[in-house]
């Protein structure tokens, strides 16, 4: 049964959908091929970032799949031990339900463990939530040892999102579709978290949400919308969405103080600290743009040499990611306004 379900996984071609599409048939190749007495399963429900909330729509309507998930990965990896990392707020919402739920599993000498934490955006890097779980200080570590080596507790662990492992219950029972969940959000009629072929445009996306306007103009940040690419409307008919699956749309009106704000302000209070560049560099960003007023000259070149140096010297993705939405801003859409 193990090895016919990977090999589902594997001519399904699925992938992590928690940002990285790592393909999971490697993964969990990775942790069974892995040396340890021990080994562990994790459900990653942390999501911090701006512009997603997926996870706990899934967790509302499909609990049930996530946990068979999560107890499939368990048999293949020859465990019984797992942990449900899962951000507060989820929590609050769903959390005696899962509770109610895993109680058929535990009869069966399942164990799982929830670990309820505080939302966060490093809280969701794959090696800060171990540390979270150990109850170390919550920052990234230095890979490699990679967790499918050395995770919790120095033991092999697979760690997966919440969408991954309902498409492992789907591809378990034949029913796999290549779809994802999409966060639809911002200045549209319809927003909300629909499921579309994972092939589909970003326009062919917001026409079948209803969220599709030919006349107006717009402008969308998808994957995520702290560190997304952002995209003009013409790029909409070609782009896929990427990422963790969100598109969060513009007006034309929105203001580049407006986004700058919004973008900088998250990373400054979310940088765990750890690296120097990470931690000065995006307090200086938001410093240089905290006082403006609409209408007071951003100083763009200032903006764009910090986030180059964010981008080459920062330790994990968080510092290296602001790069993306600033850049992709001003070359789709103020067409390199520097």
């Amino acid at each position: 049964m193990n090895e016919e379900l990977l090999e589902k996984i594997r001519l399904a071609q699925l992938i992590g959908r928690g940002g990285a599409e790592f393909p999971t048939v490697t993964k969990w190749e990775f942790v069974k091929k892995a040396q340890g007495k021990q080994k562990y399963v994790i459900c990653n429900a942390s999501e911090g970032e701006l512009g997603l909330f997926k996870d706990i729509f899934i967790l509302k309507n499909y609990p049930d799949k996530v946990l068979k998930g999560m107890k499939l990965a368990m048999d293949f990896i020859e465990t019984k031990e797992a942990y449900f990392n899962i951000n507060k707020n989820y929590y609050d919402e769903v959390g005696e339900k899962l509770k109610e739920l895993v109680k058929t599993y535990e009869q069966d000498g399942y164990n799982f463990t929830f670990y309820i934490e505080e939302p966060s955006y490093i809280g969701g890097e794959e090696t800060a939530l171990l540390n979270a779980i150990e109850k170390q200080r919550v920052e990234p570590r230095l890979k490699p040892p990679y967790p499918s080596d050395a995770g919790l507790f120095g033991c092999p662990t697979l760690i997966h999102n919440v969408e991954t492992l309902y498409n492992v219950a789907l591809v378990s029972e034949d029913k796999f579709e290549d779809k994802r969940f999409y966060c639809i959000s911002g200045d549209l009629k319809n927003p909300g978290v629909y499921q579309y072929l994972a092939s589909d445009s970003i326009k062919e996306i917001l026409q079948k949400s209803n969220n599709w306007d030919d006349e107006s103009n717009f402008f969308a940040q998808i994957g995520g919308s702290a560190s997304g690419p952002v995209l003009n409307k013409k790029q909409m008919s070609s782009e896929k969405v990427g990422g963790a699956g969100s598109i969060e749309v513009y007006s034309e009106k929105t203001s580049a103080l407006t986004l700058l704000k919004k973008w900088l302000e998250f990373y400054s209070k979310e940088s765990c600290g750890k690296c120097t560049p990470c931690r000065e560099g995006t307090y200086q960003l938001y410093k240089l743009v905290g006082n403006l007023k609409e209408g007071d000259k951003i100083p763009w070149h200032e903006i764009s040499e910090l986030t180059e140096d964010l981008k080459i010297t920062s330790f994990c993705a968080l510092g290296r990611s602001i790069y993306t939405p600033i850049n992709s801003y001003l070359e789709n859409i103020l067409n390199n306004e520097k």
